[in-house]
């Protein structure tokens, strides 16, 4: 709608006095303030100005375009004016086209603008452009090219309409723009023409997995260039896939950012590169750099998903073919670390595979395909460079490098002699520290998922696999186990019971739970890792908990302890996914969605969490895809694992089982028949998923967020009772805050804890992390930031709460708070 009709009809008079007076200059200033004024969008009555245009003269079309053409490259990338411009050219049409005896100069700028868009709308006017420079013996450049490819292989219509030319279009064998890509277009200028074919053999990899066919013609084109060079060289480029675009595109806004995405023709380029290094003989560094293209390939972008499922595909099929330690690693990392449906379901084949062909089940091949990453004693290896010693430790979940010179004095950088005479074990020795950051992490999620696989191993092979690992040691060494119903941690060198007496052989080890044990004995153990300065990799002994409440016996066969919560739609979903919960994201359509829903095929049972989106009262809170910004949140059930599916509409509404084939409807389970364990577990994972994706704990949302419709929930979740997770939180910090410095300014009460500053007295609740401040509890808003460098709390029994971690550090900085300098926070003091 035009808000000022008045100044909309005076533009319009002076556009087309401009046009009348063939004014090219003065008139794209014009047309671009009338463009802003109409979004855009050139139909209706706006469609007397292009109507004019079209109408001029020739000679004066052509001087617009280029007017237009040359004010396109003068504004900033990702400007609006930018957009405005491709838009209205695209509805002048054939105007913007040059005939052959119009000014060459113009053609060349409607080249230049045309190759930065992702794709062209108008085929015919690309290949009105492309024919007209063809016969002129003018070669297209590159970046024209990589337009016509991606119209052609991305627009309904660009195939039939843009076949034949693409198909003559073989120069650059891929589209330039992207960081890879540049790379490998300039090392062909000095390689054989064999690289070249090998490169358009890669661009032709349009399948799920390589034919037969494909598969000899690549290695044939291997073996010309030779194995070893081949990896040389392909490795390099891969490891650029991901890197921002080196030509930017222009975003037009009301789609997926292409700068983000990957360019459509490249990316079978990719799937392709990807299958040759399978073929080459095995080495450390293709399983790794194939395992960062298929993390690279999954990340997600807004309005899209996840960036390029297939190219990530090809990277697990790919190390699925290789057969060493260093790719069955990389599955069953990646195994723990991807969440998108299609790339997990192909992780879980090539395990399942692998197991089979080595006659071990799925949990054994994923112990198994640990590697020690050159550690020679649990979290330990020492390597001579000449003189020089180099020691790589692991410390809580990092891995540190370190360096000695000769005589055994430690030195802080890398010695020149080891950068001058080792440079390839040094790169060699640097990746393999980050290999071992990236499967510590990933191991400790396998382990932090056993307790629901209830998986136990025999005394001999857990020894192996775990406790003696020289990297799954690091964390098995920091957790406690049963050993034929014994509990023991490690310490001193040494399997220890709770009164430090050696466990030296068992039969049967499984992983401690505190669910199985008195509050006497979870307290003791809490003490005796305290006492021995232990961190465990997540919560175990300081694990919280949930068990079956009188509200939860009255309804029978559902909870509510966690219904009726706001939380963000794409954190949860990100969330549950990590956490082995299959979900649906919710769309503003007409169209039903399945519960979130966690399978737990050892117990025979199916968790659900019953959710709907929220739009708001007129739908306005949604993605520009249609998601739901935000979810509500309901029961959590619990269902046989082979009962008939529960779904509900998708903008929310009553969930009904759905049943086909004659099926007969199944209750839910009652709450006191599931296994203690199991509610636990379950429950503690929707506790997780609304303690960090609710909206409750957004500092910034203290105005109840958008028109203040969550004001009542935002107050009540940010500032009331604590959940188990909380509760957790604060019978640590009774143990913690007499250690620290500020101790005698801090006391704990209730749901807060209290930090005595020189301004002001403060409140800090140990749920949500927001902070009142006196007088009258005023809200202080202080929005935390990942820091490594903030004040540490000393000694903290386990890693991985955030929420921790922001009290503490809030509660340092307002002890002091005459030394506090960010102009945002005292504004508020």
């Amino acid at each position: 709608m035009i808000e000022s009709p008045a100044e909309y009809a005076r533009l319009v008079r002076e556009i087309l006095a401009l046009i009348s007076a063939e004014d090219a200059d003065r008139l794209v200033p014009e047309l671009l303030a009338l463009a802003e004024m109409v979004d855009d969008h050139w139909g209706w009555e706006h469609r007397k100005v292009i109507d004019a245009v079209r109408g001029a003269d020739e000679r004066f079309q052509g001087r617009l375009v280029h007017a237009l053409a040359a004010r396109y490259h003068a504004l900033e990338p990702g400007t609006g004016g930018r957009r405005s411009i491709v838009a209205l050219l695209g509805r002048l049409g054939d105007v913007r086209m040059p005939a052959e005896d119009k000014p060459l100069d113009t053609r060349a700028a409607l080249l230049s603008l045309s190759a930065e868009q992702d794709v062209h709308y108008e085929c015919e006017q690309l290949i009105r452009l492309a024919e007209l420079e063809l016969a002129d013996g003018r070669e297209l450049p590159g970046e024209f090219v990589a337009v016509v490819r991606r119209t052609h292989l991305t627009l309904w219509n660009g195939k039939a309409k843009l076949g034949a030319l693409a198909a003559r279009l073989n120069r650059p064998v891929v589209n330039p723009g992207e960081a890879w890509a540049d790379l490998a277009l300039a090392e062909l200028l000095e390689l054989s023409p064999a690289w070249e074919q090998l490169l358009a053999h890669a661009a032709t990899a349009n399948a799920a997995r390589p034919s037969a066919k494909w598969e000899k013609a690549g290695r044939a084109l291997i073996e010309a260039v030779g194995p070893e060079e081949a990896r040389s060289r392909l490795v390099p480029w891969l490891r650029l896939v991901g890197r921002p675009r080196t030509r930017p595109l222009l975003n037009r806004g009301w789609s997926a950012d292409p700068n983000a995405t990957f360019d459509p023709f490249n990316a079978d380029a990719l799937r392709g590169l990807a299958w040759l290094l399978s073929f080459l003989p095995p080495h450390p560094e293709t399983a790794r750099t194939l395992g960062t293209l298929v993390e690279t390939s999954l990340k997600k972008v807004a309005g899209l998903g996840p960036r390029n499922p297939k190219v990530a595909n090809a990277g697990v099929t790919a190390l699925a073919r290789i057969d060493s330690e260093a790719a069955l690693a990389e599955l069953a990392r990646l195994a723990t670390r991807v969440t998108f449906k299609g790339t997990l379901k192909l992780l879980d084949g090539a395990l399942d595979a692998r197991a089979e062909a080595m006659g071990l089940g799925r949990e054994e091949i994923e112990e198994l395909a640990v590697p020690a990453y050159g550690l020679t004693e649990v979290g330990r290896a020492e390597y001579r460079f000449g003189d020089a010693t180099a020691l790589v430790e692991v410390r809580g979940s990092k891995a540190v490098l370190s360096w000695r010179n000769a005589t055994g004095k430690d030195v802080r950088s890398v010695p020149a002699a080891v950068r001058r005479d080792h440079a390839e074990d040094l790169k060699d020795l640097k990746a393999a520290v980050k290999d071992i950051d990236k499967m510590l992490s990933a191991q400790s999620e396998r382990l932090d998922r056993q307790f629901l696989a209830r998986r136990t191993w025999p005394y001999a092979a857990w020894r192996e696999r775990c406790l003696d690992h020289p990297l799954v040691g690091t964390l098995a060494r920091r957790l406690l186990w049963k050993v034929d119903g014994r509990t023991a941690g490690y310490a001193q060198g040494a399997l220890r019971t709770l009164s430090d007496d050696p466990v030296d052989s068992g039969t049967e080890v499984s992983l401690w739970h505190p669910v199985d044990h008195e509050p006497a004995e979870i307290v003791a153990w809490r003490d005796w890792l305290e006492r021995h300065g232990i961190t465990q990799p997540f919560k175990q002994a300081h694990r919280e908990v949930y068990l079956l409440t009188d509200a939860e016996r009255a309804t029978g066969t559902y909870s509510n302890r966690f219904a009726a919560h706001f939380l963000r739609q794409h954190q949860f979903h990100s969330l549950a996914a990590v956490r082995g919960w299959r979900n649906k994201l919710r769309l503003s359509v007409d169209d039903e969605a399945p519960p979130a829903v966690r399978e737990l095929p050892q117990w025979g049972l199916r968790a659900e969490y019953w959710i709907e989106g929220d739009g708001g009262e007129h739908y306005e809170d949604v993605t520009e895809s249609g998601s739901f910004l935000r979810l509500r949140t309901d029961q959590v059930r619990f269902y046989p694992i082979d009962a008939p599916e529960n779904s509900a509409h998708c903008c929310g509404g009553e969930y009904r089982m759905w049943l086909r084939d004659g099926q007969d409807p199944v209750e839910a389970l009652p709450l006191d028949s599931i296994p203690p364990l199991v509610l636990s577990e379950v429950l503690r994972d929707v506790d997780l998923f609304v303690g960090v994706a609710s909206v409750g704990n957004d500092p910034t949302w203290q105005d109840g967020g958008p028109d203040g419709r969550f004001q009542e929930y935002w107050t009540s979740y940010g500032f009331g009772e604590l959940g188990q997770s909380a509760e957790t939180r604060r019978v640590l910090l009774e143990r913690l805050i007499p250690r620290l410095a500020i101790a005698d300014r801090c006391t704990l009460e209730g749901r807060f804890l209290h930090v005595k500053g020189d301004r002001h007295t403060y409140k800090i609740h140990l749920g949500s992390g927001n902070i009142l401040r006196t007088p009258n509890d005023q809200y202080l808003c202080i929005v935390p930031k990942s820091n490594a460098a903030a004040p540490q709390a000393g000694y903290l029994p386990y890693e991985g709460d955030r929420m921790l971690a922001v009290i503490l550090s809030k509660a340092m900085m307002l002890a002091a708070d005459t030394k506090i300098t960010d102009p945002t926070i005292l504004s508020q003091l």
